[in-house]
């Protein structure tokens, strides 16, 4: 239960059934081990992929007024799997899923396509125990602000693309540093500062020290001109 409400921080939801949000992060390797394969997150996962198409799909149509076909590659690059990965790391979902021994000790917690599917079923925990408004307020988090400016072909691992962008120059180091927490247990916020030999060039703020390190990054390749419509 302890894990169950750190999430629920994480996200800024609680829920009424916490049974909803259990199956939400049961793989089924761990359903299977455990002769219940019926408990896994598979079903919730397939209902959190409609929730989460239309939401997004809402949020494009109310925000641009552009071609259907841009609405659909925007979409697209919102809700594929590299970008739920993110959105999953940015609250280290992968940190709370019951996974069986093979995938623990294969990396579960980390594969891209688990961590998706598993944000998937965590939006469709939340639609079920709250309604289509608390699953539309819960995806809103991860969306870009600036919704303009957002690439057609994939959400960036921000972190990834400064790592490229640096990597050209050998002799070049980032590292990110926690400077600070602010805000009490709950609502906690971590700040990061990314720095390039010792020099801080970006600054982010976040729900997790990942969210943080990934905003940091992304400060700094807007400071270095590498911006998401690029």
């Amino acid at each position: 239960m302890e894990k169950i409400e750190k999430l629920e921080q994480a996200i800024g939801y609680t829920f009424k059934d916490k049974e909803l949000i259990k199956q939400a992060l049961t793989h089924s390797s761990y359903a299977n081990e455990k002769k219940h394969p019926e408990k896994c997150n598979e079903r919730l996962e397939f209902l959190g992929d409609s929730v989460l198409s239309i939401v997004v799909s809402d949020y494009l149509y109310k925000s641009l007024d552009v071609p259907e076909g841009d609405l659909t590659k925007m979409r697209a690059s919102l809700v594929c799997e590299k970008s739920l990965h993110v959105f999953a790391q940015q609250i280290e979902l992968g940190d709370y899923l019951m996974l069986g021994k093979g995938e623990e000790n294969t990396g579960g917690r980390e594969r891209s396509s688990i961590l998706a599917d598993a944000f998937e079923a965590v939006i469709a925990a939340v639609y079920l125990d709250g309604g289509m408004q608390a699953a539309s307020e819960h995806i809103m988090h991860f969306m870009p602000k600036d919704i303009k400016h957002i690439k057609h072909s994939a959400f960036d691992d921000y972190k990834t693309v400064l790592q490229e962008v640096v990597q050209k120059n050998p002799e070049e180091k980032v590292e990110y540093v926690l400077i600070g927490e602010e805000g009490p247990d709950h609502n906690k916020r971590f700040v990061v500062e990314v720095c390039l030999n010792s020099n801080v060039i970006g600054k982010g703020k976040g729900r997790s020290k990942k969210e943080a390190e990934q905003l940091a990054a992304k400060e700094a390749l807007e400071l270095m001109g590498y911006d998401e419509a690029q």
